[in-house]
Parts: structure tokens; C-alpha cells; sequence
């Protein structure tokens, strides 16, 4: 799941970035004065540069997700595995209602 994650979110970003420098090029080509030209592509650079941060602040929030999500699943999993130990050692293993 996760490697699947870290597949989508570099498509994303390669995606985005091609996308950036194919605006440059046709910018480049695009019969416009000078400045005007520069301007643009400031501009496009600048909405570029606010696409890829929100993409990695959602992809490090979905990161975090995970993450927690698999730390209580490691909790869940050591705990069951705890009271199996006891009950193989015949110790009583204590109930809980999770």
C-alpha cells in the first residue's frame, strides 16, 4: 500500500513538473515581447511552486495517516501476541474490550 502511495504521488509530481516546462516552452515560442514573456513565465513558475507544495503537504498528511494507522495495527498486533504468550505459559490473560 505504501509502495503503491510513493507510486501515485511521483506520477503526480512528474506529471505536474512536465506539465510546468511544457507551459515554459510554449511560452518560449509564443510570439510575445520579452518582458512580457518573462512575466509569464514567472507567473507559471510561482503557480507551479503552489501546486507542488500542496501536493506534498497532502501527500505528508496522507503519510501520517498511514503511519498512525499502522502504529495501532503494530500495538493491536503486539498485544495479541502478548496474550497468546501467557495463555501458551498458563497465565490468565487479562480481557479487553477494544
Amino acid at each position: 500500500m505504501a509502495e503503491e502511495m510513493n507510486n501515485t504521488s511521483g506520477r503526480v509530481l512528474w506529471f505536474i513538473a512536465g506539465a510546468a516546462v511544457g507551459a515554459a516552452l510554449a511560452l518560449l515560442y509564443a510570439p510575445a515581447p520579452g518582458g512580457e514573456t518573462r512575466r509569464r513565465i514567472s507567473q507559471k513558475a510561482g503557480e507551479g511552486r503552489s501546486v507542488i507544495a500542496e501536493s506534498g503537504r497532502e501527500i505528508l498528511d496522507r503519510g501520517r495517516e498511514l503511519y498512525e494507522k499502522g502504529r495501532h495495527i503494530a500495538d493491536e498486533a503486539a498485544d495479541l501476541f502478548e496474550r497468546g504468550r501467557k495463555l501458551v505459559e498458563g497465565e490468565p490473560a487479562r480481557q479487553e474490550n477494544t
